[in-house]
């Protein structure tokens, strides 16, 4: 047993009974025991169970908190996931551990073919991947790890062996996805805008026939319960979806769906951002990436806001002609917290960021008076579901979105509502997946990963915190930088 193992592990319980009792463990350490138990020696998968390979945007935000217990395995984290990047810049949003056995989990690496059926894109050759993309946190992710310890990232030279890397996969975004020509990135599938299931996508995905369910077996059911997870229908339209889209050798434009989806685009303006900065860093000015965040902020808002119903919404590039304007397709009129992500950007007009605040804390997501997380859904939609995956249940990672930009906004006291709810219940519900947003209880996996990272963020972000101690903070450091971080 190396040190990391042993530091986390639990201690035995005595059965004797003059023994006193054990002391609860601090959220800080659960949240560290749940990162190592789900580190592999070179990535941390989201669930043991569920999800057994390296996740795209998932290993962005485990990165986040990694960075606050040891910044030398945050920085590997991401050093994994952009070994595995494709040359035409894309990050794929599954880099498949060759160890898993195949039917573990679907759709599994001989149904993507990557490095036959995306050849032409230059997939890589010695590992397998998905052909798809997932939300563009990474830049982000790759200075917040710089700043956790400057001195060593300069050492390893983390930002300028990542930074072309990053700048590639931008790059990527920006031409190869800009599918409505307004300047914005388009998602080709519902999985790469991670918020799989929403309702925003029930209108496009409508069009879609669906694979015959005969031609695929789903291995999340054997982990989950059917009632929390996507229809097989939707399910089948999801298969076809990539099905066409490697059989196009995974070139984009062609395809049936194409959605721009304003989470994605305001993860990759806040992503720009990060990167002026890391550009600043290596002895660029990053002037020209600023610039292009505040451009990409202006196309945000001209193509995908709604100030009459004060949020953001999912523009349809394939849609009919009901609905279409002079921007190419039609808004989606689904209220999904996809919608209020925007308020994470700095350069917001202050009317649009107060309509947000407004619209959160509204009758739709009722965040500080029905809820005490923002659901994923409209609680008023006719598709609401309180457990149904991205249908109406809370996401952690959601939460510290807008916990981020409600801060931003001066909105100290929401913020810091936000913030206590989420670290309430991430400890509560056993670092779950998700929860429904009325009470709390677990959905999906226990012990995922993003959930036990961005609580480790939000802990660390306020030293007041009650449950934060010189010594947990000690011992948390200790965890993963003896031993673990040598392998």
């Amino acid at each position: 047993m190396d040190r990391t193992a042993q530091l986390t592990a639990r201690r035995t319980e005595r059965e004797l009974v003059y023994d006193p009792p054990l002391t609860k463990p601090s959220l800080h350490l659960r949240a560290a025991r749940v990162l190592e138990a789900n580190w592999t020696g070179t990535n941390t998968v989201p669930s043991r169970s569920l999800y057994p390979h390296q996740w795209s945007w998932d290993s962005a935000f485990i990165a986040i908190g990694l960075r606050h217990i040891s910044p030398l395995r945050a920085q590997t984290e991401l050093d994994t996931l952009l070994d595995a990047q494709w040359g035409d810049g894309r990050i794929p949003h599954i880099v498949f551990n060759p160890s898993v056995p195949l039917d573990a989990y679907f759709p599994s690496p001989d149904f993507w073919r990557s490095s036959t059926a995306g050849r032409a894109a230059g997939a890589p050759r010695t590992v397998q991947t998905s052909g798809i993309v997932q939300p563009p946190v990474h830049a982000l992710a790759a200075w917040l790890v710089h700043c956790a310890d400057p001195g060593l990232s300069r050492a390893r030279g983390f930002l300028s062996r990542v930074y072309p890397r990053l700048a590639a996969w931008h790059r990527y975004l920006l031409h190869r996805r800009d599918l409505g020509g307004g300047g914005l990135a388009s998602v080709v599938h519902p999985w790469e805008q991670g918020m799989d299931n929403s309702p925003s996508w029930d209108a496009p995905l409508s069009r879609i026939t669906p694979a015959p369910a005969r031609s695929f077996r789903r291995a999340d059911l054997d982990h989950g319960a059917a009632e929390d997870r996507p229809t097989d229908l939707d399910y089948g339209r999801y298969v076809r979806l990539a099905t066409d889209y490697r059989d196009r050798g995974y070139a984009d434009g062609a395809g049936d769906f194409a959605v721009e989806d304003p989470a994605f685009n305001a993860l990759l303006i806040a992503s720009e951002h990060a990167l002026a900065r890391i550009a600043h860093e290596l002895g660029a000015t990053g002037t020209a990436r600023h610039a292009r965040a505040e451009r990409l902020t202006a196309a945000l808002v001209e193509r995908l806001w709604d100030p009459a119903r004060g949020m953001f919404f999912c523009r349809d590039l394939r849609g009919g002609e009901s609905g279409r304007d002079l921007r190419g397709g039609g808004l989606i009129p689904e209220r999904g917290v996809s919608g209020l992500v925007p308020l994470l950007l700095p350069g917001l007009p202050r009317d649009i960021a107060a309509a947000l605040v407004r619209t959160a804390s509204g009758p739709h997501f009722g965040l500080g008076t029905t809820t005490r997380l923002v659901p994923s859904y409209d609680l008023l939609g006719e598709a609401f579901d309180p457990h149904r995956y991205w249908r109406g249940p809370a996401w952690f990672n959601t939460g510290w979105l807008l916990e981020r930009g409600l801060r931003m906004y001066g909105e100290r006291e929401r913020a810091g509502a936000l913030r206590e709810a989420v670290l309430e219940l991430a400890g509560t519900s056993d670092f779950a997946e998700y929860v429904d947003p009325y009470t709390g209880e677990a959905c999906g996996a226990t012990g995922f990963g993003w959930t036990a990272a961005l609580t480790l963020d939000l802990l660390h972000s306020d030293t007041s915190v009650s449950d934060t101690s010189v010594s947990d903070t000690s011992v948390m450091a200790s965890v993963v930088t003896k031993g673990g971080d040598q392998g």
